[in-house]
């Protein structure tokens, strides 16, 4: 390798070009093959870059100089080449020049801008198409990163200039050139997608973070160039339509984007976000802007049939995006989709099945009622096919949104006098014969029928909530609108779609789906839900009573279905799903309307019901896939309850059913009470008969059931099958119905709010007090690639300008730099006094371990004195090199070295906050093997009055020592907090960046419970930390630090305690209390002995006596005891927890209740 690597240097300094170009070909083969090729490239800059060459040599020469790395000084001779090669008479080396813009650093980028800024305004001129190109394309790539607004945000001169050449880069989209036209048709169409897509709070590697200047600088381009587009759009589609077929897909994205924020007014509020001082665009009046759409659409229309299928899928897309602005029609809809459809089919397409179906559903709402009907059982046949899963729930989704609108949608039409449209019910729009199969088959393989009646019954929920606000505009709005005119905005008028729903999946509940239960169990919740409604248990209303003839019907119709599904008792597979659609009909079914007649028939409601309830009590089957026993009898029980209770004949056929059970070896003792007290209900409801409702209480509602199992079955394949499905499904709705705004559509519609852009991250400082250079840094985090990005700012405090400095970083623990090097170098250059210059190091890392980053300072006080070739540090040197580099060490006078603190990555940050519910919570925490546990302090500053005032005001009663968790990823998915009087539980879920698990709990006093004298000011309150985790490696790197790890969390707020000084102060508290008490023992006063000395003769007789009969009791006792130990033990009530287990029974209790009640805050606020 040292011999190839001669040879190709050798080559590089020969002046012959062709030897130079091979030369440069084979080191960029080795470069590709993963080789170390910075000796190269040093000569390449030498000896090619540096030197008149060649074009072709000098674009290979970069080419190498992208894929190497680079000292500062070898940057500093490319930029003086980079400035000579622009005025050189031959376009082509220019052109080369221009094109190695796009690779140079941000820090040497605003220099070059500067200096050259006149000789790349003059190749927008070139005669020569090559130059033009590369100007248009490497600018348009340049001048729309982060990096590019940054720097305008701080040089106005710099942001003039990139003004104006985002300017040029417009006009080039007329250029006589198709290669020019074409690219810059692309970046005109990459800065609106940057913009469209951008998320403003993005921290990943070296983006910083956005201000609000920099928002209004790509604000004010984005309006120059939509302004131009609109402006000269005739002379755009003219020009476009002579580009090559192959180039006409770039112009497409431009036109449509700039045509669709003139009409739907957007751009007057990207305007207002560009602070621009421009009255915007005059004479575009409604008339013209309907025209301007009208003739993009016109231009558009004829590429549908083309042969290409990108270009095809392209430009359907986009005249997608123009139906939907105001004054669209839905021809322009149907046509784009039908076009996009026919893609399915052709091979060359195959693999953007997932791209098309994604396409057509999202914007099915845009087509007219009759073309969604008969799209509607195609697309569920696509929908079908799809293989990945995100793609398959997200069209699943939205399917059955769309088939809510169009039944609520032809429903009000025929209501306001319409004619009626056939198909547009929900058991219509799911008749197709594959649906029906699966419906109605008991056993299938395939997930896809448990998908779709759970994305059903879950956008039935998510119709019953309150509608978003509408928007004037938008690819929402169509569906909030057809969805208020369908329901009419009433409160209840979602219950007719949803019974529909209901009647079509009503064969779920006969399915089995070996142990998954979460779609039979979302059908059911969707049918209680309508029973208490339609409250049946009240008999039939009537007109009289205010019901219209369509409550009447519907309730009719929810009846017939709810006999129907106790007569399919008998084919459900599993008890656990009998003894559920039991408890989801016993509370509303209609048994005064049966035929006394028939009491003795099998077929008898009421008598299928009490059979399949015996059947559930007796069942010995015990397998988890198939039953719950304790759930299911405990639920038939509580269901013979509300049956016997609110009917004579039910009452005596389940009082024989209860004393069968009660006297049987299956019931325990818990069940045998329980019987008792059921029989007990039902008699004292037969007795009162006159009492209409006697015995029974109101109806809830509720379906208390999940899919969610307990801890020992927590890794079975159905149990994981269920939570995975609930995961995609909600997801997906979620998405679908109550999508997040992101932060730009937050900005374009509030305008620009300083609380909505995020804080710059905290700066600690590195260097000491007295060092000649101050040194800070900040760091940012991307979870998802696993990266840590340190930025660092060195401010030179001398008087003197220093030459050179150099920054060394090295890491400890699981940091790793990219290329695998040891340790990284930033070389800076001519340091002025008191002039910040920024650096940044960016490192990933492996594991979950505490980890930091340590810096050293190294400058040359002497340096630039002497001439050296050169000071680069690289792996692979020769022995002359080497020698050379010791020998400038005594002229430069050897670098002062300033060792800065480490800096410190906490082991928070290494942590992913993870949303989860306190049933899930409880239900995780136990089977976490890993813990550890450990004690905190923190001072309580305040009186015990100001904590009662703070307590009556609102103000939290504890905490106040903890305020820092709030701002930690932990507390933005706090499980729960459960708030007492005596004091607090926080309890916290997170994932780490590698896939471990951690919990942690934390329990705490409130200050309001202590004995605070008015007069003390100080309190040291004390706080239980317990964590869990998946791994022990994971507590084991927390247990390392306790400290540290504390520090991290309340950033110092809370300082470890450890054990044996616990169990000190527990100890001295005890002793301080049994003092107290012996003190108050000691000051009561002696009873006075006013008894006789008979009275104490006989008490010591009846002393004796009691003694003697103690001892023959413990005898008997003794007794007793060894022949009960012979005798079996039955089942006992008597509990034998622990005060331990039953404090965190009844903690789970009180979390699940606090649960809910924020939950209905929080939909209350959403709402």
């Amino acid at each position: 390798m040292d011999i190839l690597f001669a040879q190709i240097q050798s080559d590089l300094r020969s002046n012959d070009a062709l030897r130079q170009s091979s030369a440069l070909l084979t080191s960029l083969q080795q470069s590709a093959a993963g080789r170390d090729t910075s000796l190269i490239a040093k000569t390449a800059v030498a000896e090619i870059i540096a030197a008149p060459a060649s074009a072709v040599s000098k674009k290979l020469a970069f080419d190498l100089i992208r894929s190497s790395r680079l000292t500062s000084d070898l940057w500093d001779t490319v930029s003086s080449s980079i400035k000579s090669d622009l005025d050189f008479p031959d376009p082509d080396v220019a052109s080369a020049a221009i094109n190695i813009l796009s690779a140079v650093p941000g820090y040497r980028l605003q220099d070059l801008i500067e200096d050259c800024g006149k000789q790349i305004g003059f190749c927008f001129d070139s005669t020569s198409e090559n130059l033009r190109c590369s100007v248009t394309e490497t600018l348009g790539c340049v001048l729309a990163r982060e990096g590019t607004v940054t720097m305008c945000e701080g040089n106005v001169g710099v942001m003039e200039r990139v003004s104006a050449w985002w300017m040029r880069i417009a006009g080039n989209m007329l250029d006589r050139s198709d290669l020019v036209a074409r690219v810059a048709f692309e970046s005109v169409g990459r800065l609106f997608r940057e913009f469209e897509g951008k998320r403003m709070s993005r921290l990943a590697g070296d983006k910083l973070v956005d201000s609000e200047n920099s928002v209004a600088i790509r604000s004010n381009w984005v309006v120059a160039m939509v302004d131009f587009v609109w402006k000269k759009r005739r002379m755009l589609m003219a020009r476009s339509l002579v580009l090559p077929v192959e180039s006409f897909r770039a112009t497409v994205f431009p036109l449509v984007y700039a045509v669709k924020a003139v009409v739907s007014g957007s751009v007057e509020t990207i305007r207002t976000l560009s602070r621009s001082r421009s009255g915007g665009l005059l004479g575009s009046g409604d008339a013209e802007r309907f025209v301007g759409v009208s003739d993009v659409v016109l231009h558009l229309a004829p590429f549908l049939e083309s042969l290409d299928p990108a270009l095809i899928f392209e430009v359907g897309i986009n005249m997608l995006y123009l139906a939907d602005v105001p004054g669209g029609k839905p021809e322009w809809a149907s046509a784009s989709i039908i076009a996009i459809l026919t893609l399915w089919d052709r091979q060359e397409f195959s693999s953007a099945r997932e791209s098309i179906v994604r396409a057509v559903v999202t914007n099915l709402h845009l087509l007219d009622l009759n073309m969604q009907v008969l799209l509607f059982k195609r697309l569920l046949l696509m929908v079908r096919n799809l293989r990945a899963e995100s793609d398959r729930m997200h069209a699943l989704a939205c399917i059955c949104r769309t088939a809510l609108c169009v039944d609520l949608f032809g429903k009000e039409s025929v209501r306001r006098g319409q004619k009626p449209l056939a198909g547009t019910d929900i058991a219509s729009l799911f008749e197709d014969a594959r649906t029906k199969e699966d419906l109605h088959t008991a056993t299938s393989k395939s997930l896809f029928r448990e998908e779709l009646v759970a994305s059903l019954v879950e956008s039935c929920f998510q119709l019953s909530l309150p509608l978003p606000e509408q928007r004037k505009s938008g690819m929402e709005s169509r569906v909030i609108g057809a969805l208020a005119y369908g329901t009419g905005y009433g409160a209840l008028n979602w219950t007719g779609p949803a019974l529909e729903v209901v009647e079509v999946c009503c064969p779920c509940v006969k399915w089995n789906c070996e142990g998954r239960t979460y779609a039979i169990d979302c059908y059911l919740k969707l049918l209680v839900r309508l029973c208490h409604i339609y409250e049946t248990r009240g008999g039939v209303k009537r007109v009289k009573d205010g019901a219209s003839q369509d409550q009447i019907l519907n309730l009719t119709r929810l009846q017939t279905l709810q006999h129907n599904l106790v007569r399919d008792l008998r084919e459900i597979n599993t008890p656990r799903v009998c003894a559920r659609l039991i408890w989801a009909i016993a509370e509303h079914i209609d048994l005064e309307g049966l035929d006394p007649l028939l009491a003795d028939d099998p077929d008898d409601t009421l008598n299928i019901i009490v059979s399949n309830i015996h059947k559930v009590l007796f069942n010995v089957d015990a397998s988890s896939t198939s039953t719950n026993r304790l759930q299911d009898v405990q639920a038939v029980l509580l269901s013979a309850q509300i049956l016997g209770s609110r009917n004579a004949r039910a009452g005596q056929l389940l009082s024989k059913e209860l004393e069968e059970f009660r006297n049987h070896a299956l019931a325990d003792s818990v069940n045998k009470h329980q019987c008792r007290l059921i029989l007990r209900r039902i008699k004292y409801a037969s007795e009162h008969a006159e009492s209409r409702w006697a015995g029974v209480s109101d109806a809830k509602g509720d379906y208390p059931f999940s899919h969610h199992k307990l801890t020992v079955q927590f890794y079975e394949v159905a149990a994981a099958q269920d939570r995975k499905l609930e995961g995609l499904v909600h997801k997906a709705i979620l998405e679908l119905w109550r999508p997040d705004p992101s932060e730009l559509a937050i900005l374009l519609s509030k305008n620009i709010d300083s609380v909505l852009l995020k804080v710059p991250p905290r700066a600690y400082t590195l260097s000491g007090s007295s060092d000649p250079c101050y040194v800070e840094g900040y760091h940012l985090t991307d979870p998802t690639d696993g990266r840590v990005t340190l930025h660092l700012k060195v401010l030179n405090l001398t008087e003197l300008e220093l030459n050179r400095v150099d920054i060394r970083v090295g890491l400890t623990g699981a940091l790793y730099f990219m290329d695998g090097s040891p340790q990284a170098v930033r070389q800076l250059r001519n340091l002025v006094s008191q002039d910040p210059v920024l650096c940044s190091v960016t490192v990933g890392i492996s594991h979950f371990e505490r980890c930091s980053l340590w810096v050293q300072v190294l400058y040359y006080p002497f340096h630039g004195t002497t001439y050296v070739d050169y000071e680069g540090d690289y792996a692979e040197e020769d022995a002359q090199i080497a020698r050379q580099k010791q020998s400038s060490k005594a002229e430069l006078g050897g670098p002062v070295i300033l060792r800065c603190q480490p800096y410190k990555i906490p082991l928070t940050e290494l942590l992913l906050p993870h949303k989860i519910s306190p049933v899930e919570y409880f239900r995780l925490w136990p089977s976490l093997p890993a813990i550890v546990e450990y004690t905190g302090t923190y001072t309580y500053e305040g009186s015990g009055f100001k904590a009662t005032a703070a307590q009556q005001y609102g103000s939290s009663p504890f905490l106040s020592g903890l305020k820092s968790l709030a701002s930690k990823p932990f507390h933005k998915v706090c499980s729960h907090i459960i708030r007492t009087v005596a004091g607090f539980e926080l309890c916290f879920a997170a994932k780490t960046w590698h896939g471990g698990f951690l919990g942690m709990m934390v329990f705490g006093a409130s200050e309001v419970s202590r004995n605070v004298d008015l007069g003390d000011e100080t309190t040291i309150m004390t706080c239980k930390f317990v964590v869990r985790a998946s791994d022990a490696s994971i507590t084991k790197e927390i247990e390392a630090d306790l400290q540290g790890w504390l520090d991290d969390l309340t950033d110092g707020g809370v300082e470890y305690m450890p054990e044996e000084e616990v169990k000190a102060a527990a100890a001295e508290r005890l002793r301080i209390s049994m003092e107290r008490i012996a003190l108050l023992r000691a000051a009561k006063p002696s009873p006075e002995s006013d008894e006789s000395e008979e009275e104490g003769n006989e008490v010591e007789e009846q002393v004796d006596n009691e003694g003697k009969k103690k001892k023959k009791k413990k005898k008997k006792d003794k007794r007793g005891d060894d022949e009960e130990d012979e005798k079996n033990k039955g089942p006992s009530t008597l509990s034998k927890l622990t005060a331990e287990e039953a404090e965190q029974r009844a903690l789970q209790s009180a979390v699940l209740q606090e649960w809910h009640m924020l939950c209905k805050e929080r939909d209350t606020k959403l709402y």
